[in-house]
This record gives structure tokens, sequence and C-alpha cells, in this order.
């Protein structure tokens, strides 16, 4: 038997749905006799009757009941098929699941989010906030944000802005102590710093006007996993703190830290670039692709 024609089932299912064959043809934009065609030819195709005809009216067939059912089956995958579709065309919409560290979330990610949620009405944002590698297939993740030198193979990813880090003090400190003219003045300080993963003890500064790099051991006296953390220890005059950029910028901003050996560099492991990546498609979903051009697009403030 030939396969039954999938759009004799579709004009059929709707013909049921409608009550008449007039009034499918309207909703179909068809002729009421191309409409007939359509399950006349379905009929041939299974060899039976699916409706019983009266000049006013028609009845299922036991058949037609069961062709119905599958037809509107059919139908309905069909409608399915084309709202996952819309997913990847037109505007923002739908579920947007994302993770990023825990401080770059809190202090820069955070605030950019209202801006795009007025401009996405129909964009729903469920943000996840953790200091760890997260697999984005297996936790169900659209976009992940992470800092690092260099990224793995495999994922697309998009540059949002360079992270630096900064060496920061509160201006009672700064008064009490003294600010250290070198490098080699902050093992003697009291120094805070991350002291986890990549980050410890060992910091490598070389001088901005050029020359040779210098490393340093500094003791650990106190270190924490959360540079936001450091920061508030840092403006209650607990020591110079070595942040990232987008922690301290607050406080920089409002005179509740200041800067110390403005004139080095902080090079690794206390370097990096923030990216937003995801798992590569050959079409970006909408949501997707809104999210990370509104991040990448609002600068390095």
């Amino acid at each position: 038997m030939p396969a039954a024609p999938l759009n004799a089932m579709a004009v059929f299912a709707r013909v049921v749905e409608c009550g008449s064959f007039s009034a499918a043809a309207q909703e179909l934009g068809m002729t009421p006799s191309a409409v007939s065609r359509h399950v006349s030819r379905l009929e041939a195709t299974l060899g039976a009757s699916l409706l019983q005809r009266t000049t006013r009216a028609f009845a299922l067939t036991e058949l037609g009941q069961s062709v119905y059912a599958a037809c509107a089956r059919m139908t309905a995958a069909a409608r399915e098929v084309t709202a996952l579709g819309g997913d990847h065309t037109g505007e923002p919409h739908g579920v947007l699941r994302v993770s990023a560290p825990v401080s770059f979330g809190q202090a820069w990610l955070a605030p950019r989010l209202p801006a795009l949620l007025a401009r996405y009405p129909a964009l729903e944002l469920q943000i996840t906030l953790a200091d760890r590698m997260v697999d984005l297939v297996e936790e169900g993740l659209d976009v992940a944000i992470r800092i690092a030198r260099e990224l793995a193979p495999g994922l697309v990813a998009r540059p949002l802005r360079e992270v630096h880090y900064r060496l920061v003090a509160s201006p009672a400190y700064v008064r009490q102590h003294g600010a250290p003219a070198t490098p080699n003045d902050l093992p003697a300080a009291r120094c805070l710093y991350l002291g986890y993963g990549a980050f410890g003890e060992h910091w490598t500064l070389r001088p901005k006007a050029g020359g040779d790099s210098l490393s340093v051991r500094i003791p650990p006296r106190l270190t924490l996993n959360n540079s936001l953390a450091i920061v508030t220890m840092v403006e209650r005059d607990a020591g110079i703190g070595l942040v990232p950029d987008f922690s301290a910028a607050d406080g920089l901003a409002d005179g509740r830290l200041v800067t110390v050996l403005d004139d080095w560099d902080i090079l690794e492991p206390y370097v990096g670039t923030a990216y937003a990546v995801y798992t590569p498609t050959r079409h970006v979903a909408p949501k997707v692709r809104a999210f990370v051009d509104h991040l990448a697009g609002s600068g390095a403030s």
C-alpha cells in the first residue's frame, strides 16, 4: 500500500475538527472541492471510506475514527516542530539558563541584567552563581561565563571583557602603614588574596614602563575564595587586597578604596578574559544571541 499523502492527512484532520468541508476549506484557504479531493485521495490510498456523507453533514466510520486520531497526532507533532523552530527565529523568549562565577556574577553581571529583561519582556533568566567548572550539556545550561587565559576546545566563546587585578587598600590603612614602594615591600604588609586553585602566594609583577618582572612570595596571613569578601575586609582597613578590577570598581569610584603599586602590572595567574561560552550549533537561539550580544556590548566598565 502506498504511503498516505501527508497533506491529505492534515486536510482530513481539519475537516473533522471543523465539522464540515466548507468550514475546513475556508480555514485552509482552499476550495471545498479541493478539500473533498484530498479526503477522497486519502480514502483511495487506504482502500476504505472514512466518512459517511449526507447532503448536510458527515459521520466518521469506525476506520475514520482511528485514522483521525492518528492524523490529529501528526498535525500536533507538526505544530510542535514549528514551535521549536520559533525558538531559533524571531524575538528572544523562553527560559535562558546561565552559570557565572560568584563575584563576577554579583559585581559585573547582575547590574547588566535589568536592561536585558526590560528590552526582551518574553525572556526569563535563571542565573546560577558558582565558582566551579560547569558542564553545559549535563547541567542543562545555555550559557556559561568563564574567566580564563585559555579555554578548552569544543565550545563557542565570545570575549566579554579583559579582567585585570588590582592591589587596593583603604585610605586609612595607607595613612597608617604607608603604601608599598615596590613589590618587595609586599611581604611585610598585610596582604589578602584568593589563595585557591591556580591563585596562590607567589605573585609575579612587571613594571608598566618596561623592564624585568619580579616574583615575590606573600605569606598567607589571610586567604578567601571570594574577591568581594576580600574587598569588604580591605574597606575595613584589614590590609592590601589583590582583587579583580570588577570587584574593586565601586570602592574605587566612591573613595572607599585606593590603588597601590599602580606602576606595576600583575601577571599570571592573576590575568584573564571573561568569556561567554555555549555549545556549537548551526542555528544559535535568539535568547542566547541576545544575552551574549548584550553583555559583549556593555563594555569593560
